[in-house]
């Protein structure tokens, strides 16, 4: 028996002042003498011992109730044998499915002895099949069916993802809280070295469960991979334009000897490459290729190596190229800024529509054209022409299209952006100090208010100019405010911004950069222009950065990499809202989509779940490639050192220590 709240026996003190009360009320007569009792009248004798009696009872159960409150305050309770069977208990069994298994017969010696522990199992036990590798997954449920079990265990298959130790804590915790009985932790894995978490608190098990790793390899196993490649995800410009491509690579080795290994470049499974290299005892090598000459489109790319070890599969490392012509961008200004041009030399005939007559440019067509080529190298494409020209042109075929101030849209070329803009195109506009006509921002619905000219001091409680203080945080692509910052702003549009996304403010919190969406494309607005006059932008080396951000967000090209690691994740929408009526259409490395239609549209992101190639087509008409490996670290087939391993399992065998403790004892 024990008390929860011993302290109150404290208030046993309080029985005496019953006990005080009662002996108050006692009446003590002292004898007094007199001369004869033959005066007093006869009466009968009172039974002073029985009104004694009575007092003394009465006495004892107001102590007794006393008491008995103040043992209700403590809280006791009874300690006594549970009524559940001792020998009752949940084996967990959890099965190492990372890509590391593939070495050798590792998975199928796990079945093998998770099948051994299932086949000693008691009648009052039940079996739990998991397996793990970067997530945990429930093969079976609790059971006592031995069928069932042994058909989980087989159902077991290697993916190629990264293995998580720190997962098996999820699945003690879930089973313990699931459970009544004891917890047994049956783990079958390779010790990886490199599954293990950077902190060791991430592997501890919770209380009441019990550990057992089964280990199907004893000692480290070498292995060579190629743990990364170092090349361009695009190459831009026209055949007789584009450079040859150099690609670097990294061969490793965990746990073996010196020795001089093959490596191989294929494009689209063709060898276009081989070199020798020594790579040294456990250490790496590095391997170039200059002077690739890739064809047209995407290529899918691989830089493998020759390697006799137990895991073939990490031998190569994907990565995709895309070689293509520069994406056109249609500038379309009015004919009156070009005049202002006019002492301006002007430019090759890159930079118009073909066909057109060659006449001078404006300063932003120049300033815009000039950013994008130092940026990008021949990645986009400038071609500039006066409205009354644009009318007659298709769209379609334009990255995205820019509107330079202005003052007002012929019909047909509204029209024209109102379809191609609802299609998934995207435009920029800015306005410049010309013309106040609400039809600037036609295609942004955005009312001009009025033109803030600071340069003249009309502003009261302003400088002669300002600058931009903040930028949209969940837009990366828009830069940090230090990016724009530099720069001197003397004549700025004022639009009412209700309704759309303010990208950039300027100190006078006068919005700078907003966007709207529009069907399935987006309007851009710049409230400045970008003709070095009503700011000093495009004269700043920050502006060749900002130009090629914009460049690449309105036309949706995705700058990076070729390649990703299994378990990342493949951003399927620019940003968030784009979901809502994009389509996107992925493909797998096995050739299946993943993702339905709808699926596509409200995804924002696609988890890479295997290696090989993924491949997107999108609505506009873009594709794009991705090379997926396995994370290199899988390739390290090196054990967890013995005092890590010994380790976990001390201090798994201490929380597990409570177990039988809770099975022998309860609370009552």
């Amino acid at each position: 028996m024990g008390m929860l709240a011993p302290s109150f026996l404290f208030g046993l003190l309080a029985l005496g002042v019953p006990l005080y009360l009662h002996l108050l009320r006692r009446r003590a007569s002292e004898p007094q003498p007199f001369s004869s009792l033959l005066l007093f009248e006869p009466r009968t004798q009172v039974a002073v011992r029985h009104r004694q009696l009575r007092y003394l009872l009465l006495l004892a159960l107001r102590l007794a109730l006393l008491a008995l409150v103040v043992l209700a305050f403590t809280h006791p309770y009874i300690e006594r044998p549970r009524a559940l069977a001792p020998t009752s208990k949940l084996e967990v069994l959890i099965i190492d499915r990372s890509f590391s298994m593939r070495a050798g017969s590792r998975l199928a010696d796990a079945k093998r002895e998770a099948l051994a522990v299932a086949a000693q199992r008691r009648a009052t036990d039940r079996i739990e099949v998991m397996s793990f590798g970067s997530q945990l997954t429930l093969l079976c449920p609790p059971t006592q069916d031995d069928a069932t079990v042994r058909a989980a265990i087989a159902a077991v298959q290697v993916d190629d993802s990264h293995a998580e130790l720190s997962e098996l804590v999820s699945a003690a915790r879930q089973a313990r809280d699931q459970s009544e009985a004891a917890v047994e932790l049956h783990v079958f894995t390779d010790l990886q070295g490199s599954s293990v978490p950077s902190s060791f608190s991430e592997m501890a098990l919770p209380d009441a469960v019990t550990l057992q790793v089964h280990s199907v390899v004893q000692t480290d196993t070498p292995n060579w991979t190629v743990v990364g490649v170092t090349a361009p995800a695009q190459v831009w410009g026209r055949t007789q334009d584009v450079k040859p491509v150099t690609v670097e690579a990294i061969v490793a080795g965990f746990a073996t000897p010196a020795a001089e290994r093959l490596v191989s470049l294929y494009v689209n499974g063709r060898s276009v490459a081989s070199q020798r290299v020594t790579v040294p005892a456990g250490g790496e090598a590095q391997v170039q290729f200059p002077n690739i000459v890739l064809p047209h489109g995407l290529s899918r790319c691989e830089v493998r190596i020759d390697s006799a070890d137990a895991l073939p599969e990490d031998d190569g490392y994907r990565f995709a190229i895309e070689r293509a012509d520069p994406q056109q961008v249609l500038f379309v200004y009015a004919a009156a800024n070009a005049l202002s041009a006019a002492r301006l030399p002007t430019r090759p005939s890159e930079h118009s529509i073909p066909g057109a007559p060659s006449r001078p440019l404006p300063r932003s067509a120049l300033y815009v054209a000039d950013a994008l080529a130092a940026a990008d190298g021949s990645a986009f494409s400038l071609h500039a022409v006066a409205v009354e020209a644009a009318a007659n042109l298709s769209l379609s075929g334009y990255a995205f299209v820019v509107l330079s101030n202005l003052p007002s849209l012929p019909p047909a070329l509204q029209q024209q952006l109102e379809h191609y803009v609802r299609a998934g195109g995207s435009v920029l506009v800015t306005l410049g100090t010309g013309a106040a006509g609400a039809a600037r921002a036609a295609l942004f619905d955005a009312p001009i208010e009025r033109v803030q000219d600071y340069e003249s001091g009309t502003v009261s409680g302003v400088e002669r100019f300002v600058s931009v203080a903040e930028t949209d945080p969940s837009q990366s692509w828009v830069g940090s405010p230090a990016l724009w910052s530099i720069a001197k702003f003397f004549y700025v549009v004022r639009v009412d911004a209700t309704g759309a996304q303010v990208l950039a403010r300027l100190t006078d919190h006068t919005p700078l950069l907003l966007e709207k969406r529009r069907g399935e494309g987006r309007v851009l607005l710049l409230t400045s222009e970008l003709d070095g006059l009503s700011n000093d932008l495009p004269l700043q080396p920050a502006f060749v950065a900002i130009a090629s951000q914009i460049a690449h967000h309105l036309s949706g090209l995705q700058p990076g990499t070729g390649a990703r690691l299994v378990d990342s994740y493949l951003q399927l929408h620019a940003a968030e809202g784009d979901a809502a009526g994009s389509e996107v259409e992925v493909i797998d490395p096995q050739g299946r989509r993943p993702l339905s239609l709808a699926e596509a549209q409200r995804t924002p992101a696609l988890r890479l779940s295997e290696a090989g190639f993924y491949q997107l087509r999108r609505a506009n008409g873009r594709s794009q490639l991705i090379g997926v490996n396995v994370d290199p670290r899988e390739s390290d087939l090196r054990r967890m050192s013995a005092e890590t391993l010994a380790l976990w399992e001390r201090e798994s065998a201490a929380a597990g220590g409570a177990v039988g403790d809770r099975a022998a004892t309860g609370a009552a």
